[in-house]
């Protein structure tokens, strides 16, 4: 037991490797506002003391996987990557399915969200990837 004046033992959170499995960039939207642009995006939070280097693959039906595409999350900081915004090494593709490995240096957790604002009525959904990996015992 430590003593009532330690600091309490930082907790490591996430997972190394995450997995989206349906993916889908809606190929237009309505109105002009930009913020309402159908888009997919990925909410990383690295709550560590170490960047994460985080490279993105996307695995298609009918095509190779494009990717990696690489972000860095600073330590204790949370990054949205718009995966519309994502052109190196080529543009993701709007409007094809598509399903993406995320794989981090450093334990993260990845939040994946769509807005499909191809009708008035706009439709969000959000939801936590699917954890891969757990925690390797060095790690803890």
């Amino acid at each position: 037991m430590s003593a009532p004046d330690a600091p309490a033992r930082r907790p490591r959170v996430g997972a190394t490797c995450w997995a989206i499995g349906d993916g889908w960039i809606p190929p237009y939207g309505t109105g002009d506002d930009p913020t309402l642009a159908s888009h997919e995006s990925l909410c990383l939070l690295n709550a560590g003391p170490d960047d994460a280097r985080v490279e993105i693959r996307l695995y298609f039906a009918d095509r190779p996987p494009a990717g990696p595409y690489v972000v860095v999350v600073p330590a204790e900081r949370v990054r949205h990557v718009t995966l519309n915004d994502l052109d190196d090494p080529e543009p993701v593709p709007r409007g094809t399915d598509y399903s993406a490995v995320v794989v981090a240096s450093a334990p993260v957790v990845v939040q994946h969200t769509r807005l499909d604002s191809r009708q008035a009525a706009n439709a969000l959904f959000s939801t936590i990837a699917h954890p891969v990996d757990t925690l390797r015992e060095d790690l803890r």
